[in-house]
């Protein structure tokens, strides 16, 4: 699905992965599930790209949702695969806390684990190798793609800022559909660590001029950052 001239995802709402594409090649942001290679080989067909276009797989945290296929493209296509120093360990395996679901509803719970496990993720495949990266860090990737620290969701979590894309990769520092709740529109994203530092973490974000929010679970957001924090700081607090 294109959303702009240099911009794709694959996926859907429950669970997204995006590509950017410029001469340079495609910079792959997150990974998903491991059942997503297929509709990613499938896009970089339709953008008239192969494997071999992709330069590097960002994720914006170690979560097995948003690692899926990342392990697939480093062993087998050489593809480096890069990660705030603080989530290495869990994009490897690692231990990470246990956390408390939240609210629910059985429908959109129901949906989101029977999606995960028909796109494999019951067999979370992790990296063995990874590229660290820091806060403020600009890659040497198509897009120059800026690390931004977002830290709460999970220690090393981050947002990608991509100029070219006129777009914020946010991963899991907010969402747009809430994968057990079914609600839509911003808000805090479930599964985080520590909700209080990832609210606060997005004022971040607040004077970044980007049209595009992307975060990996929901709609593409294109109302503005501002608004975006503003709405989630407001279900936050009505929490």
């Amino acid at each position: 699905m294109q959303l702009g001239p240099h911009l794709h995802r694959i996926g859907n709402d429950i669970v997204a992965v995006y590509l950017v594409d410029t001469d340079e090649g495609v910079t792959v942001i997150d990974a998903g599930l491991p059942g997503h290679y297929g509709e990613l080989t499938a896009e970089l067909a339709t953008m008239g790209r192969s494997l071999d276009d992709i330069r590097g797989v960002v994720l914006t945290h170690g979560d097995s949702d948003h690692i899926g296929f990342a392990e697939r493209l480093r062993r087998e296509h050489g593809v480096p695969v890069y990660i705030h120093a603080a989530d290495a360990e869990r994009a490897k395996g690692g231990p990470k806390p246990k956390v408390a679901y939240g609210p629910m509803k059985v429908g959109a719970t129901a949906g989101f684990f029977w999606y995960a496990s028909r796109k494999g993720g019951l067999r979370t495949n992790y990296l063995t190798e990874v590229v660290e990266v820091a806060d403020g860090q600009v890659l040497d990737l198509p897009g120059a793609p800026q690390i931004i620290g977002l830290p709460g969701h999970s220690p090393g979590s981050i947002a990608v800022s991509v100029p070219v894309a006129d777009a914020i990769f946010v991963g899991d520092g907010l969402t747009t559909r809430h994968v057990l709740t079914g609600r839509r529109g911003p808000q805090p994203a479930p599964f985080t660590d520590d909700p209080q530092q990832a609210l606060a973490s997005l004022t971040r974000l607040a004077d970044l001029p980007a049209t595009w929010v992307l975060p990996g679970h929901g709609t593409p957001w294109n109302g503005g950052v501002p608004e975006a924090i503003r709405q989630i700081q407001a279900v936050a607090a009505a929490a």
